[in-house]
């Protein structure tokens, strides 16, 4: 029996790394192009009524952007499945991008073979990355996972002085603006120091950002 090919969508603003896509596509027997769009608008006012098994979708486009068109096409698509195409290993696009429903995250820069592959992949349950994106992912989780339960330890207080050390606030003004001796700002930063693991101020500020970011 003859297997189904995936039909794929393209939403690039950029005409030769269109073109190049279409080719591929083309070039490829388990695979079909469901249609190429040149911005995030086209693809919204035609992409419904095609119903594609996949978009590879470029996070950088003019108006609408990349992230905005995921949301809106998983609104009214749920069942198709979108791959994003990136230039850039932006963190903060990233997170957007996966949280606004894309199932997988390719640099521009990816070998051909690996697209297709990041398609099949998709297709079958999966969720590919380019190996620079997975290890961003992976470092993100590991930054915001070891702070979380170090933070959970903290009292209310030592909360209260960690954010106005990450202020740039100096002992005594912390002091003063508690209401609290100065021997009690130290007493509450060195235990701030044993519960994050940490040896100095700006180890326990950086701790401290990533934990809120």
């Amino acid at each position: 029996m003859k297997k189904t090919p995936i039909s794929v969508a393209i939403v690039e603003d950029v005409q030769g790394t269109r073109e190049n896509l279409e080719e591929l596509l083309k070039r490829t027997p388990d695979l079909k192009c469901a249609g190429i769009y040149a911005s995030g608008e086209d693809a919204l006012r035609n992409l419904p009524k095609i119903a594609p098994d996949v978009v590879l979708m470029d996070i950088n486009l003019p108006g609408m952007t990349g992230v905005q068109c995921t949301a809106e096409l998983k609104a009214v698509l749920p069942k198709t499945l979108i791959l994003m195409l990136t230039a850039y290993e932006n963190s903060d696009l990233i997170f957007e991008s996966l949280r606004s429903g894309a199932s997988g995250y390719l640099m521009k820069n990816t070998e051909p073979d690996e697209i297709i592959q990041a398609i099949e992949q998709v297709c079958a349950g999966g969720a590919p990355m380019s190996m620079q994106i997975a290890r961003k992912v992976v470092n993100h989780f590991q930054l915001i996972k070891k702070p979380s339960a170090e933070f959970e330890q903290l009292t209310v207080r030592e909360n209260e002085i960690l954010s106005l050390l990450a202020k740039g606030f100096l002992y005594k003004e912390i002091a003063a603006q508690l209401q609290i001796s100065l021997h009690t700002v130290r007493g509450h930063v060195h235990l701030v120091y044993e519960k994050l693991h940490v040896q100095s101020r700006s180890e326990a500020i950086i701790k401290f950002l990533g934990q809120k970011g």
